[in-house]
């Protein structure tokens, strides 16, 4: 959203200069600085902004100066009245009879009026090709920057991409430890409980005190119940999902600012539920890195219109 533009244009009737700058903000906000006599063109110089600018506090400038102004000069005729008794008064008061110069009296204040005859139309017809101009210019400065931002932001989506496949590698080693920890447990209760685990593993006809076939099955429920609870393979498959609206966004939509501030939230939600269930030290590592790499995401966002 940072950006800068300047542009100006000289000939013996005008003088008009544009200066177009903008800084980051989530909202859009325009800053239109202006002559007070040009304050009738503001809502064509905003209408103009606004079809080059969606997002970001954006100040603009404009120096207007007509060489050649056509006006009219008119006397007051009341106030010109009241300075020549005025006047009289004081010749009596100092039993002076001189006149005043008409010099003097000209450098009156309101003696005389200067009008410029103002013409928006014409004024307009002028600015607007160096406001188009300003505005090329001011794209252009944003464009370089929106570029090198964007291979920023797609550098750490590809590092977030290979951190979810890294996760997703480990997807069977989660599932097989959680089985393991049951069925650990389960020997555990049962040592707990004088029976020997040995027993309980033979066949369905061994006689003992747990049929195998009955604690291999308690295991396998208890350790269903638990992958669903702490699978993380639902959570991988919406981020993958997000992290492929987020690629498409960056290619396809020319303001992607906004739709790419809620991905990310969604994304850091993943991210977090994944780190949360697993207990494996790689996948750790590698929600730091995915962490690290969202937030230099979120980051460079700001920039981003």
């Amino acid at each position: 959203m940072t950006g800068y533009g300047y542009h100006e244009v000289e000939d013996p009737d005008f003088s008009v200069s544009v200066e177009i700058k903008s800084y980051n903000s989530r909202f859009l906000e325009l800053l239109v600085n202006l002559p007070p006599y040009l304050s009738a063109l503001e809502p064509d110089i905003r209408s103009s902004l606004i079809r080059w600018c969606k997002r970001g506090k954006v100040e603009i400038t404009i120096r207007f100066k007509e060489h050649n102004a056509p006006f009219s000069v008119s006397v007051n005729r009341a106030v010109a009245e009241a300075y020549k008794d005025a006047l009289a008064v004081l010749g009596e008061i100092f039993h002076c009879d001189e006149q005043p110069s008409l010099g003097l009296v000209l450098g009156l204040e309101g003696v005389l009026g200067i009008e410029k005859k103002r013409d928006d139309t014409r004024y307009w017809k002028r600015i607007e090709p160096v406001l188009q101009t300003t505005a090329a210019q001011f794209d252009a400065a944003r464009d370089r920057e929106g570029k090198r931002t964007e291979e920023d932001i797609l550098s750490h989506l590809a590092t977030l991409e290979a951190s979810v496949k890294l996760v997703a590698s480990y997807v069977p080693a989660l599932e097989a430890s959680i089985q393991e920890t049951i069925r650990s447990r389960f020997m555990e209760l049962l040592r707990s409980s004088g029976v020997s685990p040995e027993d309980t593993l033979g066949s369905a006809s061994s006689g003992g005190f747990v049929q195998g076939t009955s604690l291999d099955n308690r295991i396998l429920a208890e350790t269903a119940v638990l992958v669903m609870k702490y699978t993380i393979a639902e959570e991988l498959a919406r981020l993958s999902a997000h992290l492929g609206e987020f690629r498409s966004e960056v290619a396809q939509n020319p303001s992607p600012g906004k739709k790419l501030d809620f991905l990310c939230q969604e994304i850091n939600r993943e991210v977090n539920t994944i780190g949360s269930k697993s207990p494996i030290l790689e996948v750790s590592r590698a929600v730091v890195a995915m962490k690290d790499a969202l937030e230099n995401i979120r980051e460079q966002l700001r920039n981003v219109e």
